[in-house]
């Protein structure tokens, strides 16, 4: 696809959209080691994992020059390229179920579950006044325009409502007016955002899928009976629980996120496990088409999408996964250098 073609389809927000020559043109190309850019993929909890990665990265001489991300690797990246990677590793550790769950404001006739303001006020409490033009790394968040379904490049303006409009996962927060667009999770569009990278200069993408390790679920059942299961009998919750105003509701909500023990799927769990499935299948399909010129798969199926307490153990496996490659990396930019005379 040719980069005027692409540009027709990448819209950045606030004064109008860049184009993909505004990009190009805007960062010469390097002498030396070529520019290295990351492609953070989409995947809530599973996302911590990509500080591991850059912290491997960096660690190994590669710190990338150019950063695209999606959902919480627009968060994880969007927090590297404001130099608050830091800030960002001490909050994800600290966080327990109970916090996570302190962290989420339910609120009632919005079109999500969460307002996602106190998300928002921790967020601006390191990047308050962070705008994205602005930052010493080249960064851009990808977003889904509601009704349209276009793939919005947030190239410009402040960081904190690029974050949110990219991580708004549709039915659990409410989407983000940006520009003039109603702006939802972009993970929608493209998950993994390796076009994104190459595009604003990038001579070696490196992305990193969070579903990797589910790779090979989604196959085809050629055959299956339809014949019904017996309904399980269901508990009638108390009228309370449905009744009592936003706390009920929050407590019916946190219930729902698991599978109940009578394996009955709830209404949250089922809209997470439909947004999972056609998050692998469009990565699957976008990295076919576009693929990274290295991809770093950590092995998170045992970590679920809602697991943030478990911090540490994803830093481990995004670090894992990244020293699996390096040899790959070294091969890759070495390869990609341009001798300097």
């Amino acid at each position: 696809m040719l980069w005027d073609d692409i540009a027709k389809h990448a819209f950045g927000l606030g004064g109008g959209g860049a184009t993909m020559n505004d990009m190009t043109t805007a960062a010469p190309p390097r002498r030396g080691r070529p520019r290295i850019g990351l492609a953070l993929g989409g995947g809530a909890a599973r996302g911590w994992a990509h500080i591991g990665v850059i912290q491997a990265l960096t660690e190994a001489g590669y710190r990338p020059d150019v950063i695209a991300g999606t959902s919480i690797g627009a968060v994880v990246g969007g927090c590297f390229a404001a130099g608050k990677l830091a800030e960002l590793s001490d909050f994800a550790i600290s966080l327990t179920k109970r916090r996570v769950v302190g962290l989420m404001d339910f609120h009632i006739g919005g079109a999500g579950l969460i307002a996602g303001g106190r998300l928002k006020r921790l967020l601006e409490r390191d990047l308050t006044n962070t705008r994205i033009e602005a930052l010493p790394v080249r960064f851009l968040a990808i977003a889904t325009e509601l009704g349209s379904g276009h793939e919005i490049w947030l190239t410009h303006g402040p960081l904190v409502e690029a974050l949110r409009a990219s991580y708004a996962l549709p039915g659990v927060f409410d989407p983000v007016k940006l520009g003039g667009r109603w702006l939802m999770d972009g993970a929608l569009v493209n998950p993994v955002p390796v076009t994104a990278a190459r595009a604003m200069g990038a001579d070696v993408v490196i992305c990193v899928n969070l579903n990797s390790d589910l790779t090979g679920r989604g196959t085809t059942i050629q055959s299956h009976a339809a014949e019904p299961d017996p309904e399980p009998e269901l508990d009638t919750p108390p009228t309370s629980r449905w009744f009592g105003g936003i706390t009920g509701a929050a407590k019916r909500v946190r219930g729902m996120v698991g599978r109940p023990s009578n394996d009955r799927p709830g209404l949250a769990g089922v809209m997470i496990d439909a947004f999972n499935i056609t998050q692998d299948r469009i990565s699957r399909s976008r990295l076919a088409g576009d693929p990274p010129d290295v991809m770093i798969g950590p092995k998170l199926g045992r970590i679920g999408l809602f697991d943030f307490h478990r911090a540490d153990e994803a830093f481990e496996l995004g670090r894992q996964a990244t020293q699996r490659v390096l040899d790959e990396i070294e091969v890759m930019v070495a390869s990609r250098t341009v001798s300097v005379d």
